[in-house]
């Protein structure tokens, strides 16, 4: 008979999480006006950009006080957060452009660019992870374990740059950058496609090391465990004790890492999608940095805060669903 998922207490869990993820998530907003508030940088300035050289001080006032500039940034937050409740998250002051449309136009790329990364990675470092357990000690084991260090040290930038040299410029076989080709319009999947294979590899190659090692010393232990050695001393072949056995048993621990790379993986894609000049949310989270840009720097932080959520979340669930012994308390 078939197993039955227990949605409820899962259901339950996803609803106690959302609950302490409001407050959670106000606070962080709060954070971000007031470190904004903070920075050195004149967002009236900023917002009229050359023009503002010359701009006497009335000027820059009264455009302070268009912009709303000049008011506590407590007020600035409060009615920021009220408008964003009814699904106004106000207008861009660097980009001069509604910030749902601005979220709208470019999350989409940065989670395909994510997600194509993050199944590479795991994919990838799980298979290197168990090939790299069965012989510890052994020439493959160094070898995946040495790689995996090497990458683990290597800024995601600089694997980036390299990437463009030798694939765009020494080889000439991938797209060194953008979103489709030059000259053309209209983005084809062939086009996405291409252009996608580089930045993702990078990224996928950012998050490698940690599914490898982790996965290396899950699969390495279990198969010292007794019930490991009980399916081979029944007569069991080595792929069903390896993968039936051992990399189950081993995969728990990584459960918890997918939560957990969840920040890194969307640090290092502002890297990368600068690199290539992908069209995804980082340079819009550069111009809301450096322009003080109050209502978009609120808006990709709760969107940054709640991906970490749901990945935390997703982590723990799975976990659940794996081990029984864990639940759904959490």
């Amino acid at each position: 008979m078939t197993a039955r998922l227990p949605w409820g207490p899962m259901a339950r869990m996803a609803g106690r999480r959302l609950l302490a993820a409001v407050p959670l998530l106000a606070v962080v907003t709060f954070g971000v006006f007031a470190l904004a508030a903070s920075s050195p940088f004149d967002p009236a300035k900023a917002y009229a950009g050359s023009a503002g050289l010359g701009a006497g001080r009335d000027v820059l006032d009264q455009l302070r006080a268009n912009l709303g500039a000049d008011e506590p940034f407590v007020t600035r937050w409060w009615d920021w957060l009220c408008a964003a409740l009814t699904g106004d998250l106000g207008e861009s002051t660097a980009l001069r452009q509604p910030v749902s449309q601005i979220i709208g136009e470019r999350v989409g790329w940065s989670v395909l660019l994510c997600g194509v990364a993050f199944v590479l990675a795991v994919t990838l470092g799980t298979a290197l992870g168990v090939l790299a357990a069965r012989r510890r000690g052994g020439w493959l084991d160094r070898a995946v374990t040495g790689l995996a260090y090497t990458l683990e040290a290597a800024p995601p930038f600089w694997l980036g740059l390299l990437a463009v040299w030798f694939f765009s410029v020494k080889l000439g076989a991938l797209p060194a950058g953008g979103l489709t080709d030059t000259g053309t319009d209209v983005a084809t999947a062939g086009q996405v496609a291409s252009h996608l294979v580089l930045p993702a590899a990078v990224l996928a190659a950012t998050q490698l090391p940690w599914f490898v090692l982790y996965v290396r010393q899950g699969v390495g232990d279990a198969l010292a465990e007794d019930p490991v050695r009980g399916a081979r001393a029944r007569g069991l072949n080595e792929r069903t004790v390896l993968l039936g056995h051992a990399l189950r048993s081993g995969l728990l621990p990584v459960l918890t890492l997918i939560g957990s790379r969840v920040p890194e993986l969307i640090t290092g894609a502002l890297l990368v999608e600068t690199v290539f000049s992908w069209p995804g949310i980082a340079s819009a989270t550069v111009e809301a940095a450096t322009k003080v840009d109050f209502p978009l720097l609120a808006a990709l932080t709760v969107l940054a805060t709640a991906a970490v959520l749901v990945g935390n979340l997703l982590a723990d669930l799975l976990y659940g669903l794996v081990d029984p012994r864990v639940g759904f308390d959490g």
